[in-house]
């Protein structure tokens, strides 16, 4: 499979979590929201994020539709000594390629524990099991490692661990126009400016907006209306067409 990133100067990205945990909300997840603004920091464009169990067919089936949809997946979790990590196996029966313990890996392992005073047990050296064909992701805090296979990035579910593979890795990804951003903060309620936020939005179909509605101090109500296009031009032209309708009809902005 190819992946596609929908036009020419698009890079996209999806965000794959896998883990019981994150589903029975005994973890938290930390990662999504760290890898989205770094994504939009480089110029990938985070399209989607699916959340999946530890089921080796769930797995399989979320990389390769997700693979073929965009340009990168990033994924987190599952990579650990336990029974239960199973993305590296699963990662290779989505590409359809064996997996073993990588020679160099296993050797950064063994002396890692060594240095520890850390008997390398069968299921520590679980870690060195890289499929075939695939690029190590380097980690600065725990050695074992990511990997990088076709498209799709594998990172450590532990958040410390993820952004160092996250760093490690980013050289060596496409990167497209920087997604820009404009927010006009209003002080008055999401209703009274949906009409005419929906007028905009018709206008510049090519400049995704959203409104978000908040409150402080319980009593004071208002919006915050976001405009976003990797096109300078297009966002500022949106912008002053949107700010002309709000004076137009007496909303300070």
């Amino acid at each position: 499979m190819s992946a596609t990133s929908g036009t020419d100067d698009v890079i996209s990205a999806a965000i794959l979590v896998i883990g019981d945990e994150i589903l029975s909300g005994r973890t938290k997840d930390k990662n999504i929201g760290h890898i989205a603004d770094h994504c939009t920091m480089i110029g990938i464009q985070v399209k989607e994020v699916r959340v999946v169990a530890d089921e080796e067919d769930e797995i399989v089936a979320a990389v390769n539709a997700l693979r073929a949809r965009y340009t990168y997946v990033f994924t987190t979790g599952g990579i650990g000594p336990t029974h239960d990590d199973i993305t590296a196996d699963c990662i290779a029966k989505a590409f359809g390629v064996g997996i073993d313990h990588h020679p160099e890996v296993k050797a950064l392992l063994i002396e890692n524990f060594k240095r520890r005073n850390v008997e390398p047990t069968t299921a520590r050296l679980r870690m060195a099991r890289i499929p075939d064909g695939a690029e190590i992701v380097e980690n600065k805090v725990s050695v074992a490692p990511g990997f990088k296979l076709g498209n799709v990035i594998v990172m450590a579910g532990i958040p410390a661990v993820m952004q160092v593979m996250l760093d490690s890795v980013t050289p060596r990804l496409k990167t497209g126009k920087k997604m820009l951003s404009v927010t006009i903060e209003l002080m008055r309620p999401e209703g009274e400016i949906a009409d005419l936020f929906a007028e905009t939005q018709k206008e510049f179909p090519d400049v995704p907006m959203g409104s978000y509605p908040f409150n402080r101090e319980a009593r004071v109500f208002g919006t915050q209306l976001v405009l976003r296009s990797t096109d300078p031009n297009r966002l500022a032209a949106a912008e002053q067409r949107l700010r002309e309708r709000l004076r137009a009809a007496n909303i300070p902005a």
